[in-house]
């Protein structure tokens, strides 16, 4: 799966699954722009890829902003050159405060969306120039298990991520004849620190749960839930990415696939 000469976008590249993602990337040669809306975390990251595959730059970026995702097009072109693979990863769990409420307001419902859907729409179509023209490319999605079966405590969350499922269908089939294939990813149960929020939303929601740790409800979801029994990680997701973004994937595309140790079997 040797991807040099490859140049890479990570939206949401700047830690967490993006930062693995980026890193995995990058070991396999290619060239990585991290497009985040933490700047300093962003070149912190941009500087570990270029001691990994000697190419990489860091551009501040809100995927909310059209014109943002413009200048991140223009910007990547200019200094690493027109992208081949494109990783929409960008994402949040709800509006500032999400986590100590216990339902989604309408607040929850919009920011989320504007970020995890509309966001991700507004990166694709500004990547999307630069790999019809070339008649080649690969976009990957960041979706979630929470898009296969909606969340008690996330339902705003769930429903977005769902519609990145379909938002990925939907771009492969315009795609296809370009030779683009795009898929999505759904990762499972990460201990991140959005999973740290979801687990003491539960704690103190859900009467299964009461008492516990975020922690505790973590393992034991894993323990209830996953066949495997043991948790996953970034570097599981990662590894999926630079399948997806390889030729040995050329024939793939329109797919969900879970990365969650059978938690969903579909």
């Amino acid at each position: 799966m040797n991807l040099k000469g490859k140049v890479a976008v990570v939206t949401g590249g700047a830690t967490g699954i993006g930062r693995a993602i980026a890193l995995k990337l990058a070991d396999r040669g290619a060239a990585i722009m991290i497009a985040d809306i933490n700047d300093e975390a962003a070149s912190v990251t941009a500087a570990e890829v270029e001691e990994i595959s000697g190419q990489s730059a860091a551009f501040l970026t809100d995927v909310t902003d059209v014109e943002a995702c413009e200048a991140l097009a223009t910007a990547t072109a200019d200094t690493l050159g027109p992208a081949d693979i494109l990783v929409n990863n960008a994402g949040i769990a709800g509006s500032a405060g999400w986590q100590e409420r216990s339902y989604s307001t309408e607040e929850d419902w919009k920011r989320t969306y504007q970020v995890n859907v509309i966001g991700m729409s507004n990166v694709t179509s500004v990547f999307r120039e630069q790999m019809t023209e070339r008649r080649s490319g690969r976009i990957v999605n960041l979706a979630s298990i929470a898009g296969r079966e909606g969340r008690p405590v996330i339902p705003h969350y769930s429903a977005s991520k769902a519609a990145v499922i379909s938002l990925t269908q939907a771009t492969a089939l315009e795609l296809a004849r370009f030779n683009i294939t795009v898929n999505a990813i759904c990762p499972g149960l990460l201990w991140t620190p959005m999973w740290r929020q979801v687990g003491d939303r539960y704690a103190r929601d859900n009467p299964a749960y009461e008492g516990m740790t975020a922690r505790q409800v973590f393992d034991a979801m894993i323990e209830e839930r996953i066949p495997m029994k043991k948790e996953q990680t970034p570097e599981d997701v990662a590894d999926t990415v630079a399948f997806f973004v390889s030729d040995d994937a050329k024939n793939i595309t329109g797919q969900a696939l879970n990365v969650d140790g059978g938690f969903f079997m579909r």
